[in-house]
C-alpha cells in the first residue's frame, strides 16, 4: 500500500494541484460560488413549502424561485468572462466582457415562448450553454486585452479610448453569434446541450454516479480541492434537480439522482464529502489524546457538513484512513442509487441548497418519505462499519506514538 501512496503523493497529486490552480478551473469555481446566494434564496421556498402542507393559507412563494434559480444561467454567463478578465488583470474589460456574453447568450437562447425563455433557457436548464458562451467570450476578450487603437501618449480621454478599443471584441462576439443563429440558422442552444448530454446521461447511470462521487473522495484524501471536479458536475446537479421539479409539476416522476439533494443533503455525503460524520464521533472517543482533540474541534463543523477540520486533521495523506474514504466513495453511492432506482425512497424533486443542514434532518426535508429515513439509517450503519476497523488501527498507532514520546521525554528528564 505504501508504494501506491508514495506514487500518488509524488506524481499524481502535484499534477492534480496544477490543474486545480489552472485559471479556468479557478474562474469556474469563483463563478459558481458567486451564484450560491441566489440558489440559497431560491431554496428557502423548499423549506417554506413544508409549512404549506400545514398552513394552506400561506401565499404562493414559487415566484421567488423563478427570479432566483430561474436566472442563474444569465448570471453565470456574465460572471465567467468577468472573473476571467479579472484574473488576467484586464480590469478594464470586466464589465464589457460580461455584458457581451449576456448579449451572445440571449441571442442563442431566445425562444418564441417568453415564459420558457426566461425561466427555462436562462435558468439551470441553460447553464451548460451559459458556461460555454462565457468561456468563449472570456477567451475573446483575453485576446484583445492589450489591443488599442491609440498610442500611450494619446491626448484622447481614457474612457473614450476604452469605448473604441472595446468595440472590436464586442463586434466579433455578437457578430459571430448573429451569423450562426440568423444567417446559418443553427440552433446553437440545442447543439451545445446535445454535445454535453453524454456526460449528463453518464452521471445518471450506476457506474457514472459512483465514479463521479468516488473521484471527489479520492482527490479529497490527497488534500486536493473537490472544486476541481465540482465546478464541472455542479451544472449537472443543478440542471437535474430543476428537471425533476419540472417533471413532477407535469405529473411525471422525478428521475434524476445525480443531484446535490441526493449526495449532499439526502444520503451519500453524511458530514461532508467522504461521509466523515461517524469518523468524527469515533475520534471523540479515541484513546489517543491528539485524536480526541481533533474530534472535539471538528464536531460542530461536521454536524453542519463542513469536514475540512477532520479530513485535513486525520485523513489527508494518511494511508490508514484514506482507504475507508475510498471504500465509502464506492459503497455508499451504489447503495443509494439502487435504493432510489428501486423506488424504496422518493427521489428529491425540489431545490434544497442548504447543504449545511445536519443529517438526518436534511434527509427528511429533501425526501419526506419513510424509505428515505430507513436508507439514511442504513447508511449510518454502513459508514460505521467502513470506518471503525481502520479507526481502531490508527488510534492504536497514535496511542503507541504518544506513549513512546512520553517515555522519551521522561528519559530526558
Amino acid at each position: 500500500m505504501q508504494p501506491i501512496i508514495t506514487w500518488l503523493e509524488l506524481n499524481l497529486a502535484p499534477k492534480m494541484n496544477k490543474v486545480n490552480n489552472n485559471i479556468w478551473v479557478q474562474t469556474l469555481k469563483d463563478s459558481m460560488m458567486q451564484i450560491l446566494p441566489m440558489i440559497l434564496v431560491g431554496s428557502l421556498v423548499t423549506i417554506l413549502a413544508i409549512l404549506e402542507d400545514f398552513i394552506p393559507a400561506m401565499p404562493n412563494l414559487w415566484t421567488v424561485t423563478s427570479y432566483t434559480m430561474g436566472i442563474v444561467g444569465l448570471l453565470v454567463v456574465f460572471l465567467i468572462p468577468f472573473n476571467y478578465t479579472e484574473r488576467k488583470k484586464l480590469h478594464h474589460l470586466r464589465l464589457i466582457s460580461g455584458m457581451t456574453a449576456i448579449g451572445m447568450f440571449l441571442m442563442i437562447s431566445y425562444t418564441n415562448d417568453p415564459e420558457a425563455f426566461i425561466f427555462d433557457t436562462l435558468g439551470a436548464g441553460g447553464i451548460f450553454v451559459a458556461i460555454i458562451v462565457g468561456v468563449l467570450c472570456g477567451l475573446l476578450f483575453g485576446l484583445f486585452g492589450k489591443f488599442s487603437f491609440f498610442k500611450e501618449d494619446s491626448s484622447m480621454p481614457d474612457f473614450v479610448q476604452a469605448w473604441f478599443d472595446n468595440m472590436i471584441p464586442v463586434i466579433i462576439g455578437i457578430g459571430i453569434t448573429w451569423f450562426l443563429v440568423e444567417i446559418l440558422g443553427i440552433d446553437v442552444y440545442t447543439l451545445i446541450n446535445n454535445i454535453l448530454s453524454p456526460l449528463t446521461n453518464f452521471a445518471e447511470t450506476l457506474p457514472g454516479f459512483t465514479f463521479l462521487y468516488f473521484i471527489m473522495c479520492f482527490l479529497y484524501t490527497m488534500g486536493i480541492s473537490t472544486w476541481m471536479v465540482y465546478s464541472v458536475i455542479f451544472p449537472i446537479m443543478l440542471s437535474g434537480i430543476m428537471q425533476n421539479s419540472a417533471d413532477v409539476a407535469a405529473g411525471l416522476p422525478a428521475a434524476n439522482i445525480f443531484i446535490s439533494e441526493v449526495i449532499y443533503s439526502g444520503w451519500v455525503a453524511i458530514g461532508g464529502t467522504g461521509g466523515t460524520l461517524l469518523l468524527t464521533f469515533m475520534l471523540i472517543f479515541a484513546k489517543a489524546s491528539r485524536l480526541r482533540a481533533v474530534g472535539k474541534a471538528s464536531l460542530f463543523p461536521s454536524l453542519l457538513n463542513i469536514n475540512e477540520p477532520v479530513v485535513f486533521g486525520t485523513v489527508v495523506w494518511n494511508p490508514i484512513l484514506m482507504i475507508p474514504m475510498w471504500i465509502h466513495g464506492i459503497v455508499t453511492p451504489i447503495i443509494t442509487y439502487l435504493w432510489l432506482r428501486g423506488g424504496l425512497a422518493a427521489i428529491p424533486s425540489e431545490l434544497f441548497g442548504f447543504w449545511y443542514t445536519p443529517f438526518p434532518a436534511s434527509t427528511w426535508i429533501v425526501s419526506r418519505s419513510t424509505g428515505g429515513v430507513v436508507l439514511i439509517a442504513l447508511l449510518f450503519a454502513v459508514n460505521f462499519l467502513i470506518y471503525y476497523p481502520f479507526f481502531k488501527v490508527y488510534d492504536k498507532q497514535q496511542v503507541e506514538a504518544e506513549m513512546a514520546k512520553a517515555a522519551k521525554k521522561a528519559a530526558k528528564a
